[in-house]
């Protein structure tokens, strides 16, 4: 029973972690209402293409963060591959779903960059970041990257830990991802999307 309480701790704290909307504050010290500039998105990007990319850096690194150590807890706390994903998904949830401003979050992606800085060591993530920023770097289109990245996670899943619970938490990520960029993927369709400057 203890174990039970002590999961539904761990959900409600690494959800409201995750909850900390890191861009809006950043925005806020700076007099700004990230809401009304840009996309109105308080994620990295936006932050980064009206307050300027060190800033936006810095909320990036944070919001990667608000994820990885709660994931990190969790594989510490926990045994059971059920807790640990769950209690992983939480700092996600919080980051789009935010109950400190209605429920109005960012897309979620830095977040799940943490989440996976976890589940494949940082080493690994650090390498994959390198290799998606050239990448953006050279297309200039960060949501097409991010929706082809989260084609890729179930079969990262599936070749680290080849177990259906692991591969479906992937599928669920990467869904996660084409959910919160449903407008993107209507820009890039018509041919639309602005093209971030680096």
């Amino acid at each position: 029973m203890n174990t039970i309480f002590e999961l539904i701790f761990a959900c409600v704290l690494a959800y409201l972690i995750g909850s900390i909307p890191f861009g809006y504050l950043a925005a806020k010290v700076r007099g700004v209402n990230i809401r009304e500039m840009g996309s109105g998105n308080i994620g990295a990007t936006n932050i980064a293409r009206t307050l300027g990319w060190k800033l936006g850096a810095v909320v990036g690194v944070l919001d990667f963060l608000k994820s990885f150590l709660p994931s990190l807890a969790a594989f510490a706390l926990f045994d059971r591959t059920g807790y640990i994903l769950l209690v992983s998904i939480m700092p996600i949830l919080g980051h789009i779903f935010p109950v400190w401003l209605h429920f109005r979050g960012g897309k979620g992606v830095a977040s799940i960059f943490g989440l996976l800085g976890a589940y494949f060591g940082l080493p690994t993530i650090l390498g994959f970041l390198v290799v998606w920023f050239l990448v953006v770097w050279q297309i200039r289109l960060m949501s097409l990257v991010n929706l082809v990245v989260a084609l890729m996670i179930p079969v990262a899943f599936w070749l680290k830990y080849a177990q259906v619970s692991f591969i479906l938490f992937g599928v669920l990520l990467g869904s996660i991802i084409w959910l919160t960029h449903r407008d993107n993927i209507k820009r890039l369709l018509a041919g639309q999307e602005n093209k971030i400057s680096l």
